[in-house]
């Protein structure tokens, strides 16, 4: 089965034609929190084999060639967070990591492919907070939004006034997305109020314009069910997106969880009228896997969900593959990896 080529394409922080948040025929709305239900959260069963099975045959189905595969790949760029999260850190990388933000495509592959009118840029570029003023004003004019890593990222273990601190100051610094870690101790406690009014609070101190992203640390929560009662929970409490990893995890997004976290998002809409925005973040490091994923949100969750207000990559490393994959189209002979440095 062939996906059909996406027609608008992300320039700048905003699309050239606006899509509509539309699921099932109803007009979604951004969310907001809501009161607890705990029900809700009681009432989640997740079918491990059936969702295994189903992560598998959605691989194996898929084929994209030539033109359709092109416009796929340039939509997987407009969806990804660029970004650094290294020890080892530098103001020097942080600002070639903006320029390459800026300019994703290599200069002949722009020509080569015809898209120059696009102006086509990445999602966001994700650093921890002492890069915040750095890549601001790296990216200045260019409404591409910075993003950080914060409340104690990337274990969430450090006190709660301190975690609510750190968001303030990226904020103020001026970080348009916030990353939050959820304290994976109450999930595995069953604190289901202690893990909301977390969220709530993080979402509280992120102010009226910073977006935020709830990190599960899916990795660690061991069981399906639980990754889907957090997901219900973060959502509740007025996460903008939720996300699967830190990327530091010994296991980080995989098909399986990406598919029960999409479908407590499509739930969650269809119960609340409310649109939540998805992040799978570690792991994913080729254009195939960027494939298998922008089909899993347009089929569970539709063409809104194609959009960088709602959909984001965790994957630096996978925009070097990217342009390798381009540069096979246009030539068709495969570059070096070392041609496509990020930063």
């Amino acid at each position: 089965m062939a996906l059909q080529p996406i027609q608008s394409i992300h320039n700048g922080a905003h699309t050239v034609q606006p899509i509509p948040v539309v699921l099932n025929g109803r007009t979604l709305e951004p969310n907001r929190r809501m009161p607890l239900n705990l029900d809700w959260v009681d009432q989640v069963r997740v079918n491990t084999s059936a969702v295994e099975r189903r992560a598998a045959t959605h691989v194996a189905r898929r084929t994209v060639k030539k033109d359709t595969q092109v416009a796929w790949l340039l939509r997987a760029i407009a969806c990804m967070d660029l970004t650094t999260l290294s020890g080892d850190d530098s103001v020097e990388r942080v600002k070639r990591l903006c320029a390459k933000a800026r300019n994703p495509l290599q200069r002949h592959l722009v020509e080569g492919l015809g898209i120059e009118e696009l102006h086509l840029t990445v999602g966001a570029v994700c650093v921890y907070h002492a890069f915040v003023e750095t890549a601001v004003k790296a990216l200045e004019g260019s409404d591409i939004p910075v993003a950080a890593v914060s409340a104690g990222f990337p274990h969430g273990l450090s006190p709660l006034t301190a975690r609510m601190e750190e968001i303030h100051r990226s904020v103020e610094a001026g970080a348009q997305e916030i990353d939050i870690v959820i304290t994976r101790a109450h999930v595995f406690g069953g604190e289901w109020q202690a893990l909301y009014d977390e969220v709530a609070a993080f979402k509280e101190a992120c102010g009226p314009h910073a977006h935020m992203k709830a990190i599960l640390g899916t990795g660690d929560l061991m069981t399906l069910r639980n990754v889907a009662r957090a997901s219900w929970v973060a959502m509740m409490a007025g996460a903008d997106f939720i996300k699967t990893s830190t990327g530091k995890e010994s296991v980080n997004a995989t098909l399986p969880v990406s598919l029960v976290m999409v479908r407590c998002i499509r739930e969650y809409a269809e119960r609340t009228g409310m649109a939540v925005g998805f992040k799978p973040a570690g792991g994913i490091r080729t254009a195939k896997q960027s494939l298998d994923w922008l089909a899993l949100m347009k089929d569970e969750l539709g063409r809104p969900w194609l959009e960088p207000s709602l959909f984001r990559f965790g994957a630096s490393g996978m925009l070097g593959d990217i342009e390798r994959q381009l540069e096979h189209h246009l030539t068709g002979h495969y570059s070096a990896t070392y041609r496509h440095p990020i930063a």
